[in-house]
């Protein structure tokens, strides 16, 4: 299935709020599903979910061929994988633990083409997804339409928000709440409503809007999505497949013991 091109970066933005879901079993099918029902994007997560290469490039056509637009989550420190993962077709890249500006600038460099970056070229997958056959027209385009976003997860992040959002090639600040709640309470609690948590949420999203950037976030659900969309954040990543299979297989479950 041809899209237009980078439709994520065009929607984000334009300011438009995007929901995705989230994927962490490597399996094609349920990534394409997750678009094709209705997600607009779905997050490939290579960080702690089971994707390797293999599963990628086949996840990341399937994505775009249930109508989605493909993210990934890399490994962290892996920046090698960013340009591979968009040469792959990959529309964004989440990268975990940003918490410096020079992070920010080693993560941006080699997702941004020059001048402002140096990614390598070689996107020939991507431009056959992207429905690109012009070379120049990829290349224009790619440094606005590809998207990084960088996780703001530590205390150390949070005291250099500032700098990450203000970090040219960096296009968002993406909160993962259950690290940053970890490391806010000292490893005691996973508490993502805790004040402390909501209060680093509402710096990170406001550095965000501050610097012109995206503010993101993952959610466990689609109330917790509505709630921080009203807040303010435009790239909500809703729940994960492998929950949403459990809480599907559950009730269904329990329909029959209650037969």
């Amino acid at each position: 299935m041809t899209q237009s091109p980078f439709p994520l970066a065009r929607a984000l933005r334009a300011g438009e709020t995007v929901f995705a879901g989230w994927c962490t079993m490597a399996a094609p099918l349920a990534a394409e599903t997750l678009a094709r029902d209705g997600f607009a994007g779905v997050v490939l997560d290579a960080q702690h979910g089971l994707w390797d290469t293999a599963s990628l490039i086949a996840g990341i056509s399937a994505v775009h061929h249930g109508g989605g637009s493909p993210v990934v989550r890399v490994p962290l420190n892996d920046f090698a994988l960013v340009s591979r993962a968009l040469d792959f077709g990959a529309e964004a890249i989440i990268a975990p633990m940003i918490n410096t500006p020079e992070d920010a600038r080693r993560f941006a460099a080699v997702a941004k083409f020059p001048p402002q970056g140096e990614r390598s070229w070689g996107p020939q997958r991507a431009m056959t997804l992207q429905g690109r056959t012009a070379t120049t027209d990829y290349l224009r385009e790619a440094n606005d339409g590809t998207l990084t976003l960088a996780m703001i997860e530590t205390p150390t992040a949070l005291a250099n928000v500032d700098a990450i959002a203000a970090t040219p090639g960096i296009d968002a600040l993406f909160i993962g709440p259950y690290d940053l709640s970890t490391a806010l309470s000292g490893g005691k609690a996973q508490d993502v409503t805790a004040p402390e948590v909501e209060k680093a949420i509402d710096t990170i999203c406001a550095a965000a809007v501050k610097a012109g950037k995206i503010p993101g976030i993952y959610c466990s659900n689609a109330e917790r999505g509505l709630v921080l969309a009203k807040r303010g954040f435009k790239f909500v990543t809703i729940g994960s497949d492998q929950a949403m299979l459990r809480d599907g297989i559950a009730a269904q479950v329990k329909a029959l013991k209650n037969a």
